[in-house]
């Protein structure tokens, strides 16, 4: 038991992997990466740095003395500084030269931009990851009539597959964003105080073309294409908006999944996984709660939210940098990765072990099946020339007499059986139920589910078929 508070997204929600991209240890390796990179580069662009300096620096890379690190804080109240100090006791011969000519942000915006990059890459990995389950879903019941709904009411009838493709269609928008953010993030570089690049210009003689490549050099080594042409001393805020709205969007997919799954289980056609000693309330012991699903809408809701941070963060800089975005971006900036790390476990978990109920799926399209059918017998009926308007009429009459019944005194529906013994409709009892066969009235919505699938899913399917292993142990 511990007696100090944690974050429910660290103990409860998200994996390893995303926790240790946004941990202190993966942050202070990164700012270390980032030292050597610095030093490599401008020893290359001919400063006085010597090689048994970058040696020693490698050396301790990733074995930080956190003991001094925050010994030295308690002192200068300097994060960075205090890091120097801790890194330069380990290698004394490197000392004069790390963090030549950098500003703090060097290494706090530069490490920020690399963790949300990796992190991005998890989110997409599992991504396309539950694309794929929802895939197999949409396959297997491509052509399993349901009824649809529109305002939660009966409407033309669909199919189960059809519907996920749906669902699918959201994460592939968000599947595009992710790789545009990925595909254009820009570092910072090596921008210096207020973004003028003086102090690099010094060290250079006034040599603004080693500047140049000294920026280039370091964001190459990080493995990045291409810096911020211009910035203030912080890279733009707008970026970490940006990168936060991508992360909404998978969270308003996520929950439009999850509220439709909660509405089947409702009406006991679909379910989420239920473990066989799973309880689903502490009072009622028959439940079979959706709770996972809940689950993602309680979490998607809070990225949702969360993604207004860094809006309001960008708009409110002044200048060339202020401070006042610092406490809330350690906050905001890995909590809404973490979400929706948490999130997607939750939906690749949800989406990987649906439970179908096809009788009862039916039982609910039978019931509505005579309403629909109305239009088709109506059309048949003008075709043997009777007046359109008289039937509509009379239709009309029967419908809401079957309805006021169903309602009323919980009866079955009876339209068929009214229309059937109407003198005015000139149609036998066979041909009525010929027309109420479920497959007529879904369009094209088995094919439409094999052309998206072939001709949108398995392209990325197959793009990314390295990554379909298993991440993690999912606990949800």
């Amino acid at each position: 038991m511990n007696n100090i508070y944690e974050s429910p997204l660290s103990s409860r929600y998200a994996s390893s992997e995303m926790k240790y991209i946004f941990s202190s240890e993966k942050k202070f390796r990164t700012w270390r990466r980032l030292w050597i990179a610095l030093a490599k580069a401008e020893k290359e662009l001919g400063l006085p740095i010597k090689e048994e300096q970058i040696e020693q620096m490698e050396l301790y890379r990733d074995i930080i003395n956190y003991d001094t690190a925050k010994e030295r804080e308690k002192q200068v109240r300097h994060d960075v500084m205090s890091h120097i100090y801790a890194y330069s006791e380990q290698c004394p011969l490197a000392k004069p030269i790390i963090h030549l000519g950098a500003t703090s942000c060097y290494v706090g915006d530069n490490t920020d931009i690399i963790l949300m990059s990796e992190a991005l890459h998890l989110i997409r990995k599992k991504l396309v990851l539950v694309i794929k389950e929802l895939t197999d879903f949409a396959n297997k019941y491509k052509n399993l009539p349901t009824l649809s709904f529109t305002h939660f009411q009966a409407a033309q009838p669909t199919t189960v597959g059809k519907r996920a493709t749906l669902w699918i269609q959201d994460l592939i928008m968000d599947l595009n964003d992710i790789e545009y953010r990925i595909d254009n993030i820009s570092f910072l570089g090596s921008k210096g105080t207020t973004g003028t690049q003086a102090s690099f210009l010094k060290l250079f003689n006034g040599d603004g073309n080693k500047v140049k490549q000294l920026e280039n050099k370091i964001a190459q080594e990080m493995g990045f294409k291409r810096c911020f042409a211009v910035s203030g001393q912080t890279y733009s805020r707008k970026l970490d908006s940006q990168i936060l709205s991508v992360l909404s969007g998978i969270a308003q997919s996520a929950t439009k999944f999850s509220n439709d799954i909660r509405l089947l289980q409702h009406l006991k056609e679909v379910e989420e996984p239920f473990e066989k000693s799973q309880i689903g309330s502490s009072a009622m012991a028959y439940k079979r709660n959706p709770m996972r699903s809940e689950r993602i809408a309680a979490l998607s809701r809070y990225v949702i939210v969360d993604a207004l941070n860094p809006c309001i963060t960008a708009s409110s800089q002044w200048f060339e940098r202020t401070l006042d975005d610092s406490a809330n971006k350690r906050i905001s900036i890995p909590e809404a990765f973490l979400a929706t790390d948490g999130v997607l476990d939750l939906y690749l978990n949800v989406a990987s072990g649906l439970v179908v109920y096809p009788k009862v799926i039916n039982k609910h399209l039978e019931e509505e099946l005579p309403f629909i059918a109305t239009e088709n017998i109506m059309m048949e009926l003008v075709k043997r020339g009777a007046d359109r308007q008289e039937i509509h009429e009379k239709i009309r009459i029967h419908s809401m007499e079957a309805s006021r019944e169903i309602k009323e005194f919980g009866g079955k529906n009876t339209l068929l059986e009214k229309i059937s013994s109407d003198k005015a409709f000139c149609i036998s009892d066979e041909e009525l139920r010929e027309m109420l066969i479920p497959e007529k009235y879904i369009g094209r919505a088995e094919e439409q589910t094999e052309e998206f699938i072939n001709l949108e899913v398995l392209p990325i399917l197959k793009k990314y078929e390295n990554d379909f292993v298993e991440i993690s142990q999912l606990e949800v």
